[in-house]
């Protein structure tokens, strides 16, 4: 079949749209824990591309593979760090609405 195959494009459009995504449920959002999904959204689609170029560029090296392991690593310490605030943050405020964090304000 002519044009079957995936190619570098496919995946950095894909990439892209996922990164999009992401930042707008950051940007948009007013809920933390919707916020931290939209990171985690933004850090699969940094794997994706890692992935993707390492596959496509140099296809003997695993160069993409060991970074997006340590992303994974990183966002797995990110969400274990921001849910341990979360949780602190709603006990003393019962709330998780990011309109409610005022203390920086005069």
């Amino acid at each position: 079949m002519i044009g079957s195959s995936i190619g570098l494009n496919h995946f950095l459009i894909f990439s892209g749209t996922l990164f999009c995504i992401g930042l707008f449920g950051a940007l948009a959002k007013r809920n933390v824990i919707a916020i931290l999904m939209g990171l985690e959204v933004m850090l699969n689609s940094v794997n994706i591309n890692l992935v993707a170029f390492s596959r496509y560029v140099t296809t003997e090296i695993l160069t993409g593979q060991v970074f997006a392991i340590f992303v994974v690593a990183v966002a797995a310490a990110e969400v274990a760090v921001g849910l341990a605030l979360i949780v602190a943050i709603y006990r003393s405020r019962m709330s998780v609405n990011v309109d409610d964090f005022d203390w920086l304000k005069w």
